[in-house]
């Protein structure tokens, strides 16, 4: 684009927001209705499934769900009761939660087709005829204490399968356990955890300590604290930004003005949002925030910059085609570059961080139409109806005049920079550099724990109003009370998922050679991996049936207990043995996929047992993936490394690339591109190496917040760069240059970093620690690129000046 298509455009805008400002205006709110009806159709996707549907090892968990299911098990909902109490196994307790499971299997509403406890297993053992959870109670009722202690002492002996349904304080000599796990099995119809209002009914009737715990009640609590998130940070956005509009407008009509055009950023965004049918994740609520304090940034810069033009008694459209002229270039250098930083996050490989980058760039593009172009022309046309009539005029005078504490205290930079410009440049170096060096130390984390709801409230939650007062949330004080009182499982287990033709004569013998001298991090027992596969199955198999034995014997050529040939013949036989619907769990009907679980060191990180996995799959002949829920995590937190860093190096390229050529087609200097990013470069690396220091990991939110700093930072310094080649164009004075643009900018610069400091600053009060942190981040971000803004742009400018200006 060349300068002059450039001016051609701003001055066929410029027409459009002073001459035909109410056509504008009846456009952009039929846009607006438009838009609104793209609200309903929003859908909330919660949890941390989004994050890792296109992992392989992710993929492979998924096929190894549907082709391995356990037997007699299907896909039915359950819910999980977590009775507690200082003796969950006393005759009392064992009644009172055979009572309950009764009564929810008496309620039609509930759906229940079948429970299990360990109260229902004592009571077997005493009446193997008792046949119903009520029929069970009755059992251990009529029997003595001491029988019911007897019976319970025995099987723990010699049952140790059902100390997983006891908590790990079991004591078998002195029959004592301070928590059970019932399991309840619901129909497929209906809410997955049943009635879950119903069952907390009847849990209450029957009394005791249980806890109601299931996919219903993660669903349930996952989709409120979106909701509740959204309600506490929202209100706390809007009474801030109001209260930094009233202080930068002092004008209730320009205030009203600025609302107006902040109400429809959100529309527009969220509209949209609705009509192209992308889900509204928890990463989403940092958007609305952000688009707020960005809006708020453009609305003060347009209007006190226009005020300042009105000081010379120019007429509002004369005095906003001025303003315009330069801010709509500015506005566009700033929208390009934050989209830029947004944008870049659409090179992640996980769907809804994608989805965020798409949003959040559709609404500052928003945000750019809307207070570049409605805003000026409703305040056009607000202004012209105010002009002979009564309405007093309130404040009007531009903020950082010079009088004022801001005109004398924003030049420091310039004052300080004129004396040592390349000192403090010098300075900006070594100051990047250290940042750097402590970025290498930020981890990177994706866990279910940072979508969860806090384990305790915070404290500010009981001084709000009832009425907004977020509900009750269990999940994160559940599953840590199981991790701390019942043993572990899966989390100790990976798989590697195998696919190929398990026909072949290598197939098993593959497998078992992966499993000699495994990695460190694999549970090993006479040298060889633990595992669990289709080998262990035709091992059992053989010891218990002679005729099954012979025919493995017969074709184990090396004699080592695994057959090497005539493998179809062995599978056939083995699925129609009384093992089949064990070997069902580990190879499928068509002889092509099969899965092996290894047990691995309790105390192994994530990053050093996904190595190892690979490490272990490389060693199969058939195409072997790894997953589980371990390894899954761990790939999605390399993604999220990968993507922090794709995405920073992207916006660096991008954004330097388009300042370089937007300032050389303005003003004819690529050298001006450069400078502007020298005050991003060093606020990045020092939001990068500020992390570790604050103990704040990568993870799907933080991980965007480098391209995002770019974006949002370099606004700072456009203004002001911007500002100052106006002034410099007519002095040719870069000192006093800076000084006029530090007191007009530098202004309405403070006013925008406090509204965008609260905007960020307000997602530190969501329940999700993930919104936390990025608040957290983006405020310390904000903070930096407005100090670098100040501090180190000036005497990058005046040094601009010497050698290029």
């Amino acid at each position: 684009m060349s300068r002059f298509s450039l001016e051609g455009a701003i001055e066929w805008t410029n027409y459009w927001i002073t001459q035909r400002s109410g056509v504008v205006i009846a456009l952009f709110l039929v846009l607006t209705l438009v838009f609104a009806g793209g609200l309903g159709d929003i859908e909330l996707d919660e949890g941390t499934e989004g994050f890792a549907e296109d992992v392989p090892a992710q993929q492979a968990l998924e096929d190894v769900n549907q082709q391995f299911e356990p037997p007699f098990e299907d896909d039915q909902p359950t819910t999980q009761l977590i009775q507690r109490g200082d003796n969950v196994v006393t005759q009392e307790e064992m009644v009172r939660m055979l009572t309950l499971q009764q009564r929810l299997e008496d309620d039609p509403t509930v759906r229940v087709e079948d429970s299990s406890s360990f109260a229902e297993t004592i009571a077997l053992s005493i009446d193997p005829t008792a046949e119903t959870p009520g029929e069970q109670a009755d059992a251990i009722e009529a029997a003595t204490r001491g029988e019911v202690r007897e019976t319970v002492r025995t099987t723990i002996e010699e049952q140790p399968e059902v100390e997983g349904l006891l908590s790990d304080d079991v004591n078998a000599q002195d029959p004592s356990a301070s928590a059970t796990i019932v399991t309840v099995t619901h129909t497929e119809r209906g809410d997955p955890g049943g009635d879950l209002d119903r069952i907390d009914h009847i849990v209450d009737s029957v009394g005791g300590d249980v806890i109601v715990f299931g996919q219903g009640v993660f669903e349930n609590e996952f989709e409120a604290v979106i909701g509740d998130s959204l309600a506490l940070v929202i209100p706390v956005v809007v009474v801030l930004i109001l209260g930094f509009l009233i202080f930068a407008f002092r004008d209730p009509f320009d205030l009203l003005l600025g609302l107006v055009a902040l109400a429809m950023t959100i529309v527009w965004t969220f509209g949209f949002t609705g009509l192209a049918g992308i889900p509204f994740s928890e990463m989403l609520i940092a958007v609305p925030p952000l688009l707020l304090a960005i809006g708020v940034d453009f609305g003060i810069h347009a209007v006190n910059r226009y005020r300042e033009e009105r000081t010379g008694d120019r007429s509002p459209g004369e005095a906003m085609s001025i303003a315009t002229h330069q801010l709509l270039v500015a506005f566009f250098i700033v929208t390009g570059t934050t989209v830029i930083g947004f944008g870049a996050n659409m090179v992640s490989d996980l769907p809804p961080i994608q989805e965020f980058g798409v949003v959040a760039s559709v609404g500052v593009v928003f945000t750019f139409l809307i207070f570049g172009v409605f805003m000026p022309a409703a305040k056009v046309a607000m202004d012209r109806a105010r002009e002979g009539r009564p309405i007093p005029a309130f404040g009007s005078s531009p903020l950082g005049s010079e009088d004022s504490i801001l005109g004398r205290v924003l030049p420091a930079g310039a004052i300080v920079g004129r004396k040592a410009p390349m000192a403090i440049l010098v300075v900006a170096l070594l100051v990047t550099a250290g940042g750097g060096l402590s970025a290498t130390n930020v981890d990177t984390t994706f866990d279910d724990e940072d979508f969860l709801p806090p384990d305790e409230e915070p404290g500010y939650l009981e001084y709000l109003p009832e009425s907004v007062q977020p509900q009750e949330y269990t999940i994160t004080a559940t599953l840590n009370y199981l991790e701390e009182n019942f043993a572990s499982g899966d989390d100790d287990q990976v798989t590697i998922y195998v696919e190929g033709p398990l026909r072949h004569d290598y197939a098993l013998e593959s497998i078992n050679r992966a499993g000699q001298d495994p990695p460190p991090s694999i549970v090993t027992e006479d040298g060889e991996a633990q595992s669990e596969s289709i080998i262990d199955v035709i091992e059992t198999q053989a010891e218990n049936d002679p005729e099954f034995a012979a025919l493995v014997e017969r074709n184990d050529l090396n004699d080592n207990g695994v057959p090497d040939r005539n493998l179809e013949e062995i599978y056939d036989a083995l699925l129609a043995s009384e093992s089949g619907d064990q070997a069902s769990q580990y190879i499928t009907d068509d002889r092509r996929s099969t899965q092996v679980m290894y047990s691995v060191e309790a105390d192994a990180d994530d990053e050093q047992v996904t190595e190892d996995i690979n490490e272990l799959a490389d060693d199969y002949r058939l195409d072997a993936t790894p997953t589980g829920e371990i390894v899954v995590f761990q790939e999605v937190s390399d993604l999220i490394l990968d993507s922090a860093i794709e995405s920073l190096i992207l916006a660096l390229v991008f954004t330097a690339v388009f300042l370089l050529v937007i300032y050389y087609v303005l003003e004819g200097h690529f050298a001006l591109g450069i400078a502007n990013l020298v005050p991003i470069v060093v606020s990045v690396a020092l939001l990068a190496g500020s992390m570790p220091i604050l103990g704040i990991p990568f993870n799907v939110l933080t991980g965007t917040i480098l391209p995002i700093s770019i974006g949002v930072g370099v606004a700072y310094s456009v203004h002001i760069t911007h500002r100052f080649i106006d002034e410099y164009n007519v002095t040719a004075d870069a000192y006093e240059s800076l000084l006029t643009t530090l007191r007009g900018t530098g202004g309405a610069l403070t006013a925008s970093m406090l509204t965008t400091f609260g905007g960020a600053g307000s997602l530190m009060l969501a329940l999700t620690p993930i919104l936390g942190q990025f608040g957290v981040l983006m405020t310390i971000s904000v903070v930096y690129s407005y100090l670098m803004a100040i501090v180190v742009l000036p005497p990058t400018l005046l040094v601009w000046a010497r050698y290029f200006g």
